[in-house]
């Protein structure tokens, strides 16, 4: 590492969404911790877009209530303000890299989200994604090889895949480790 570079603080982020993508649907809830320490995370639950539809598909896989969100849920811009002092604080001075299980999903949202209310994304323009760590360490030569079920058979953890986005992050955080570790 070049003295002049900083230190690099991986951070584990999965979101939730109402749809597809950030034109075609709202960010929902948003976990993420520190890959190298599980334990200091954050989550939160966004108020969905009033104008981006809501599709049974994706509420039938993140089990979040409309309504409660509409009245509980953070305005999006608190919220990913919100999650920049987090990160802040958690990395500590260190550059941000966001990681995650299918990254370009969750950070096209994350990266829309901070954009459009803060005008900056704190991760940048790119991502490290699991899956395409996993293809190439392992050697995989297809892709439809690297879901959670094929990772997991070659790096078993305990934690379980609830879609409750904080869990989640979690989840990767802990499988982020394995496929870090030289030995494994």
């Amino acid at each position: 590492m070049h003295q002049d570079t900083p230190q690099e603080a991986l951070v584990s982020v999965d979101v939730e969404a109402s749809g597809p993508s950030p034109s075609t649907g709202s960010l929902l809830s948003i976990g993420a911790c520190l890959v190298d320490d599980p334990r200091v995370g954050v989550y939160l639950e966004l108020q969905p877009l009033p104008d981006r539809p809501w599709t049974d598909g994706a509420a039938r896989v993140h089990g979040l209530d409309r309504a409660r969100l509409e009245r509980e849920g953070l305005p999006p811009a608190e919220a990913v303000a919100r999650l920049e002092a987090w990160l802040k604080e958690a990395v500590d001075g260190r550059r941000p890299v966001f990681v995650g299980f299918n990254a370009p999903f969750d950070w096209m949202f994350v990266a829309d989200y901070f954009e459009r209310y803060l005008g900056r994304n704190p991760f940048g323009p790119a991502a490290l994604d699991m899956k395409s760590y996993f293809m190439g360490r392992e050697r995989i030569a297809l892709w439809a090889d690297t879901t959670h079920r094929h990772v997991r058979q070659r790096f078993p953890i305990d934690a379980e895949h609830t879609h409750n986005a904080l869990d989640d992050a979690r989840e990767q955080a802990e499988l982020m480790q394995l496929l870090r570790h030289p030995a494994y």
